[in-house]
């Protein structure tokens, strides 16, 4: 009887995995919503605004990305987003008026931007397909990649979709 050897296709062809989750940002994000600080959740009263944002605990934004928001259609000045960070500031690591998700996506592009890409030179790179991930991430990748790998396809190491060859 022959005896048969397998081979892994997938793990011959030289493809190398370029998974955008790695680089998804771990960190907390919150949302503060200005409106709880407004009169009548509307309009900015400049004492009544410094003294409602004066007994917040900002502790408890720690270590954490905020996002602020406004869930009215209030008209806020931009000296109250100042007085708020300068509240903010000891506290949180990254904070931007933005919702959590505008605020995910915007950190998980930055450290895209600045991810080492060396070991990818010369390499069949395949970004991993997840139906979850903002095509805007893989606009990113594309840009960031190409000048660096030999090939760059889309989908799975078995069954990539091929984007480029060099």
């Amino acid at each position: 009887m022959e005896q048969k050897t397998f081979i892994n296709k997938a793990e011959a062809s030289g493809i190398i995995a370029f998974d955008l989750l790695q680089y998804k940002p771990a960190i907390e994000i919150v949302e503060l919503d200005i409106k709880d600080h407004l009169f009548m959740g509307m309009i900015v009263k400049e004492k009544e605004f410094k003294e409602s944002i004066a007994a917040v605990d900002f502790s408890v934004y720690n270590e954490k990305a905020v996002g602020i928001i406004c869930s009215t259609d209030a008209i806020i000045p931009p000296w109250a987003f100042m007085i708020l960070m300068e509240k903010l500031f000891p506290y949180v690591v990254y904070a931007d008026l933005n919702n959590a998700e505008t605020i995910l996506l915007d950190l998980w592009k930055r450290r895209l931007m600045y991810a080492d890409l060396k070991s990818y030179k010369n390499q069949k790179v395949v970004v991993r397909a997840r139906a979850d991930h903002d095509p805007s991430l893989y606009l990113l990748a594309a840009g960031l990649l190409k000048p660096w790998v030999k090939s760059l396809m889309y989908g799975e190491i078995g069954m990539p979709k091929v984007i480029f060859k060099t």
